[in-house]
């Protein structure tokens, strides 16, 4: 499976970049192709490009904070807070399974 996604936290700090790591561990331990982008206090790094997000099975928002949903349309998008992700990467990796049917 291929997983895109975003992570911003409240602050842009520390949670935005450790929640990316958590899930990049996560999804590539259950053997996923992933990228996720950060939004945080210096901006926006690894940037999801069109193709990355044409070619992904999932979209992962974990987010505390509104971030657009424009370019992820007639994508499968789940949202989820930020914490959810700190607690149970690998929790939530398998429920994205689940969901997938995979």
């Amino acid at each position: 499976m291929k997983i895109v996604g975003i992570t911003a936290c409240t602050a842009g700090i520390a949670h935005t970049y450790i929640a990316k790591e958590k899930i990049e561990k996560a999804a590539i331990k259950a053997g996923d192709d992933v990228k996720i982008e950060t939004q945080g206090s210096i901006g926006v790094e690894n940037e999801l490009t069109e193709k990355d997000i044409r070619e992904a099975d999932i979209v992962l928002l974990a987010t505390d904070i509104g971030v657009s949903r424009e370019r992820f349309k007639g994508k499968k998008v789940i949202d989820i807070p930020i914490a959810l992700i700190m607690k149970s990467p690998e929790g939530v990796i398998k429920k994205i399974h689940e969901k997938l049917g995979l």
